[in-house]
């Protein structure tokens, strides 16, 4: 039987990432796996100094990085559970979705749903980036759709 991360290793999907300003950002890691079964690569903020959230507020984070995502997949941006849970920093539009036809910087946006204000610093994990696959749909117009027991049951009809 082989071992988990070896059968992983097999099935890694390349991404290219791209420094969009090397001589100002070149300090700054690519977005990394911080355990050998993480789901999520942790990304860092690229911003020049020291950057106060007051509680509320919302905030565009950049990365220094671009990304050629495959064909047939996206990059989920999500937040990290541990500034959610510590401090109420969540990403502003979880999970957000980086599609594969843009090449733009890796923009986090960040909330401080937090009571206090919360200071982001150069280098500082402020999301995670998930690669997931992406399926498309074919739309089809129909006159009506198959009944199901559920039908039009919406949120809380199940009850507790």
């Amino acid at each position: 039987m082989s071992h988990p991360s070896q059968d992983l290793n097999q099935t890694r999907v390349p991404l290219r990432f791209c420094r969009l300003r090397p001589a100002e950002d070149g300090d700054l890691a690519l977005p990394a796996y911080h355990s050998e079964l993480a789901a999520g690569m942790d990304v860092g903020a690229a911003v020049s100094g020291s950057v106060v959230m007051q509680p509320g507020e919302i905030r565009l984070f950049p990365t220094g990085f671009s990304v050629a995502i495959p064909p047939g997949f996206e990059i989920q941006v999500r937040p990290r559970s541990g500034l959610a849970i510590k401090s109420g920093i969540t990403v502003v539009n979880a999970p957000g979705t980086i599609d594969a036809d843009y090449r733009g910087e890796i923009m986090v946006g960040l909330i401080n749903l937090g009571s206090e204000p919360f200071i982001v610093n150069r280098h500082d994990r402020i999301g995670q980036l998930i690669l997931a696959p992406v399926c498309t749909a074919a739309i089809v117009e129909v006159e009506a759709l198959d009944r199901t027991a559920r039908q039009d049951g919406g949120f809380g009809h199940t009850g507790k």
